[in-house]
C-alpha cells in the first residue's frame, strides 16, 4: 500500500471536537506526528503499533524546526506509511499546512488536508462571544499577533482597525504591541477585548478588558497559553452569553 500524508486538524483542545474524518484517519495511521495543542486522548485512538512522534512548538520552544518536521513527514510517506500530521485547530489557519503540502507536492507524494475546528472560531464561541452580531458586527478578521509593531510586516493594522471584530492568534505575549498598533490606527481606547485561554478545555479562562486597559490587566494576571484575543464590541457579550463551565468537561472521549 503506498504511503500518504493526512494533514488533520485536531480541533481547539477538547478531544471530541475533532471531525469524524479526522478520527477515522487517526485510527488507520502508521505514524502520528502531533503538536503540543493536541488533546492527549486522541493519541490513544491511533493503533497500538502506530509510531507517535511529538513535534510540538510553542512560542518559546521548538521540539523540531518546521523544516525538520516536513522532512520527517516526507521520509515516512516515501517509506510507504500512512502518516497523520495531527495539528491543533485547523491545519490551514497558522498551522503550516501550506508549507507541508507544498513539500509533499514537490516530492510527488499524495496528501489530503482534513479541516479542523479552528480556535479562532471555537474559543469565542466557548466564551459566549459571537464573532458577528446583527447591528453590531458585520464581519471579522483573523490575524497573527507575531508581527505587531514590526516595521517590515505586511500586516496593515490601519485596515484591521476598521474591521468590527478582530481575532488575534498567538498574540498573548505581544498584547501590548497589538493594543498600541490598533490605538495608533485610530481604534477607540474603550473598545472591549476578551482574552480566552485554553479554550474548550477544563482550564478555560476568560479575561475582560479594553484596548486601553489590557496590557495592565495582563501584567496583573497573565494567562497561560494557548490564548487568543477577541477585539471589538462583541467581546463584551461574554458577560451575558458565557455558557461553558470548564469544570463540566468530560475526561473521556466519545467514540464513533
Amino acid at each position: 500500500m503506498p504511503g500518504k500524508a493526512y494533514l488533520v486538524g485536531a480541533g481547539p483542545g477538547r478531544a471530541d471536537l475533532i471531525t469524524v474524518r479526522g478520527i477515522h484517519l487517526l485510527r488507520q495511521a502508521d505514524v502520528v506526528l502531533y503538536d503540543w495543542l493536541v488533546a492527549r486522548q486522541l493519541l490513544a485512538e491511533a493503533p497500538e503499533a502506530a509510531e507517535r512522534v511529538f513535534v510540538g512548538k510553542s512560542h518559546d520552544k521548538h521540539t523540531l524546526e518546521q523544516d525538520a518536521i516536513t522532512e520527517l513527514m516526507v521520509a515516512h510517506v516515501r517509506a510507504g506509511r500512512q502518516v497523520v500530521r495531527l495539528k491543533g485547530g485547523d491545519p490551514s489557519v497558522f498551522g503550516h499546512a501550506g508549507e507541508e503540502a507544498a513539500a509533499l507536492a514537490a516530492a510527488n507524494l499524495p496528501f489530503e488536508i482534513v479541516p479542523g475546528v479552528s480556535s479562532a472560531l471555537a474559543a469565542p464561541a466557548y466564551a459566549g462571544i459571537p464573532l458577528t452580531y446583527r447591528g453590531l458586527a458585520t464581519g471579522f478578521a483573523v490575524v497573527t499577533g507575531h508581527e505587531a509593531s514590526d516595521t517590515n510586516s505586511p500586516t496593515d493594522w490601519s485596515a484591521l482597525a476598521r474591521i468590527p471584530t478582530l481575532v488575534i492568534m498567538m498574540g498573548l505575549h505581544r498584547a501590548d504591541r497589538v493594543c498600541a498598533a490598533l490605538l495608533a490606527a485610530g481604534r477607540s481606547a474603550t473598545t472591549p477585548v476578551a482574552v480566552i485561554s485554553r479554550a474548550t478545555t477544563n482550564e478555560q479562562e476568560t479575561l475582560q478588558a479594553t484596548l486601553a486597559t489590557l496590557p495592565d490587566r495582563l501584567r496583573d494576571h497573565m494567562l497561560p497559553t494557548p490564548a487568543i484575543l477577541v477585539i471589538g464590541a462583541v467581546a463584551a457579550m461574554a458577560e451575558q452569553l458565557a455558557w461553558f463551565d470548564p469544570h463540566e468537561v468530560a475526561e473521556g472521549f466519545t467514540t464513533f
